[in-house]
């Protein structure tokens, strides 16, 4: 499988093949200065934005009612709205639901590429046939003109270093992925005065790796951005610059710039019943085996104890349409890292979710893979489990604001996390 039933790297392929977008992957380990992600967004049309986003669980769902109205979809992609691989449990969980239940469905990634090389072969055995990598710069000294800061491990780079590193680990991956037989596509954003002049020695060097097919992006207007000021290229100059990257490796004229929910043929806007229908697999509502809903409190009337520093969780459910407490249930002490929070998993196996004023980002990773989410808000216990028993949201003015990182929100901070 290489180009021709793919849209996104077949210009004959967009006019009938649909592709679905899953917004599983919120989280990202780069800020570009052209970016800024919104999430809960239906006005703009480009990468990093999502209406709503699902977790894996709730994406095989949404998959699956979407592919009972939409006939023509052969291609389901994971493009953010941050990058997959900083989001690595959730796009691996996400592939594997839907390569277990659509092995004929077309299977890829749009990513930067840093956290990629450590998952080529798993992605592989999942059968991802089509991997894109956004490499801007092949130069440091440019790249670090783009880059704001790059997260690896436990560590945040700047400048030079920061975009040595990233092309370093961009390398690696596009080897690792034609070892692997994956189609390789190039993003390239194009920037005025930045890297415009640049692209054709990307395009050079992405060839030399063995990458597929370019799609040189002309950069957008995006408002809180270090680039916002920037002119968009127009239409002229980028095909003078594609006719050049193109003596070196295959060019795509016709991308869009997908949302990170993008469903249906290239170009067209989502219709209203695939928003509705994203919004209600969105939503957090308990089930046959999780009725309830745990919540972290010191005397059992609000949300106020922060998850870690819980001693025992009071356990709420519905009767007769009305909030009742069922339990209240110790949480394993503190002491065992990561074990406690499976052992809290095994204490709260009946539960949907957990409301807490706080947690970190261990509990809420390791309580993810058992299905059960953490909340954080502040208010009274009856408006947050009410709204999640009852298949509500719960109001945004008692859901606690995200930090600096902008989890949640939008992305613009220093990259070492939510204060």
């Amino acid at each position: 499988m290489e180009f021709a039933e793919h849209p996104c790297f077949s210009a004959k392929a967009r006019h009938t093949t649909g592709r679905i977008h899953l917004p599983v992957a919120p989280k990202c380990n780069i800020q570009c200065n052209f970016c800024n992600r919104k999430y809960d967004c239906v006005n703009e049309s480009r990468p990093g934005v999502t209406s709503n986003i699902l977790s894996p669980e709730q994406a095989g769902i949404y998959l699956g009612s979407v592919l009972e109205r939409v006939s023509n979809l052969a291609v389901v992609g994971i493009a953010g709205p941050g990058d997959p691989f900083a989001n690595p449990e959730e796009t691996m969980r996400t592939l594997e639901l839907v390569s277990e239940k659509y092995p004929e469905k077309i299977l890829c990634l749009a990513t930067n590429g840093l956290g990629l090389p450590e998952y080529v072969e798993r992605i592989a055995k999942m059968n991802v046939s089509h991997v894109t990598i956004t490499m801007n710069a092949v130069d440091p000294e440019i790249g670090a003109k783009i880059y704001s800061w790059v997260r690896y491990g436990a560590h945040i780079y700047h400048g030079v270093e920061a975009a040595r590193l990233l092309l370093e680990r961009q390398t690696l991956a596009i080897g690792l992925l034609k070892e692997h037989h994956i189609t390789v596509k190039i993003n390239t954003v194009i920037i005025p005065g930045v890297n415009d002049e640049h692209a054709v020695e990307v395009a050079k060097y992405a060839a030399a790796l063995g990458a597929d097919i370019q799609n040189c992006i002309p950069l957008m207007h995006v408002e809180g951005t270090a680039f916002e000021g920037k002119k968009t290229p127009d239409a002229h100059a980028m095909q003078e610059l594609r006719q050049k990257t193109g003596v070196y490796v295959k060019q795509m004229a016709h991308c869009a710039r997908c949302r990170a929910d993008a469903v249906g043929l290239v170009g067209d806007d989502n219709s209203p019943e695939i928003e509705q229908m994203l919004a209600a697999a969105s939503k957090l509502k308990p089930t046959t085996e999780r009725p309830y809903v745990a919540v972290a409190s010191m005397e059992g009337l609000f949300v106020n104890r922060h998850l870690g520093e819980a001693t025992g969780l009071w356990i709420y459910g519905e009767e007769d349409g009305k909030l009742k407490l069922i339990d209240r249930r110790p949480t394993p002490p503190p002491g065992a890292g990561d074990e406690r929070w499976y052992d809290l998993a095994k204490t709260i196996p009946d539960c949907c979710a957990v409301l807490v004023s706080g947690s970190g980002k261990a509990p809420e990773k390791v309580l993810a893979e058992f299905g059960i989410r953490i909340i954080a808000m502040e208010g009274l216990i009856a408006e947050g489990a009410s709204a999640i028993l009852e298949g509500r949201e719960i109001p945004r003015t008692l859901l606690r604001t995200a930090g600096s990182c902008g989890v949640g929100i939008s992305c613009g901070g220093t990259g070492t996390g939510c204060a």
